[in-house]
């Protein structure tokens, strides 16, 4: 009766042993999934959105040339690969006038002739700013008001402010007399040069 009471005391022992080390198991295994999900909670963790790349500008303060009356500004603002250009006068006649960007950053002479001609980097026609062939520069015409004030805006992909070939910077800026008829080459028949003025950022 003795060795009986003792086995059966000595099942019950292994017995909760055995629970104590399955619940060990399960609770290891149970930590080991906590840790694991953590760990994957941080891999996945979603990249920090990107601030967009700050807006690049260049300016141009218009004055009078060949004994106009011309005053204004022009400034171009880049976003990504499009420039938006923003030309404002005040001063001239009414009616349309040539607007273009010439090669030299040069309003020295009293007629404008120092900027050069047309920026025009690749060689191509001139031709209206919407036509398949015309230069960088090509902004077509600014139509002004009985009150002599005129403003002119447009966005081009063919022109950056930044560095480059078709960089703005160091170029400038012509309001001319007449209408530019978008087909004369190379300058579109629009003129002397009433209004110059350098581009810089």
């Amino acid at each position: 009766m003795l060795w009986t009471f003792w086995h059966q005391r000595s099942d019950i022992q292994e017995d909760t042993m055995s629970g104590a080390m399955r619940i060990g198991r399960g609770a290891g295994a149970a930590l080991w999934l906590v840790l694991g999900a953590a760990a994957c909670h941080h891999e996945t963790k979603p990249d920090q959105p990107q601030k967009p790349a700050p807006e690049a500008s260049a300016s141009a303060k218009i004055e009078a040339r060949s004994s106009s009356n011309v005053s204004g500004k022009a400034t171009f603002t880049q976003s990504g690969d499009r420039v938006s250009v923003r030309v404002e006068i005040a001063g001239a006649a009414p009616g349309l006038h040539g607007v273009h960007i010439h090669e030299k950053g040069d309003c020295s002479d009293p007629e404008g002739k120092s900027a050069g001609g047309h920026f025009n980097p690749a060689g191509v026609s001139h031709g209206a700013p919407d036509a398949a062939a015309h230069h960088p520069g090509d902004f077509g015409n600014v139509t002004v008001g009985a009150d002599g004030k005129g403003t002119l805006e447009l966005t081009t992909a063919a022109l950056t402010v930044g560095e480059g070939a078709n960089s703005v910077v160091g170029r400038a800026i012509i309001i001319h007399e007449k209408p530019d008829d978008l087909v004369t080459q190379p300058t579109g028949n629009a003129g002397g040069r009433i209004g110059c003025g350098v581009i810089q950022k």
